[in-house]
């Protein structure tokens, strides 16, 4: 994708990887063909919100409702758009 993520946009997982819960870590991962990337609390939740069927704007609303917190749209675009960098997202 290029240029800047809005609210607007519905990301998902990226083509070869597969995020799932990991009991033995205790956390999210993104499993792919070269290995695993372990997700901290933060990111996890924000990753499994990206199913490509709600944009940023609704994946922002449900934590916010989720966690009872408000101003979470900055963090959330930020981490968007470096998990599409790393091309964990796409569009």
């Amino acid at each position: 994708m290029s240029g800047e993520i809005t609210t607007a946009d519905k990301p998902r997982v990226g083509a070869g990887f597969r995020l799932q819960w990991e009991p033995a870590q205790d956390c999210h991962v993104l499993l792919y063909p070269e290995g695993m990337v372990k997700l901290n609390g933060s990111a996890g939740e924000i990753m499994k919100r990206c199913d490509g069927e709600k944009d940023v704007a609704a994946i922002v609303a449900d934590l916010e409702q989720t966690f009872a917190a408000s101003g979470l749209e900055k963090d959330v675009l930020g981490f968007i758009g470096v998990a599409g960098k790393q091309r964990w997202l796409t569009w």
